[in-house]
């Protein structure tokens, strides 16, 4: 899953969630998403396989920027809909609702490498 994520510079909680009135950012809360999330992830078999950095879009929408660039890999699709239903993810994405303004999440499949784009 290639993942392209922007924050909200502020986050954003629900009424009445304790963080509702911390003042954290939207990068702040998106750790708190990865805290919580990430033995989940990890637990199905799932694995960060690369991390960068946005620097610019040369081809596409100008107004597109990133925060998280990353692609994160999962044994199959079974294991993504095993977490996405986990009653503790469920908990967990609140953190992730409050810390993102828009996002990409994009399924892919390993295909061959190579020296040409062919």
């Amino acid at each position: 899953m290639l993942n392209l994520v922007r924050f909200k510079a502020q986050a954003d909680y629900p009424e009445g969630h304790a963080l509702a009135n911390a003042g954290l950012s939207g990068a702040e809360a998106y750790k708190n998403y990865g805290a919580e999330s990430g033995p989940i992830f990890a637990g199905l078999g799932g694995k960060i396989v690369w991390r960068g950095g946005f620097q610019t879009t040369l081809i596409g929408p100008s107004d597109e920027a990133w925060d998280q660039v990353f692609v994160a890999r999962y044994p199959d699709a079974h294991a993504f809909l095993a977490m996405v239903t986990n009653p503790d993810y469920q908990k967990a994405v609140v953190h992730r609702q409050a810390a993102v303004a828009t996002s990409r999440l994009i399924r892919t499949k390993p295909g061959d490498s190579g020296a040409t784009f062919g």
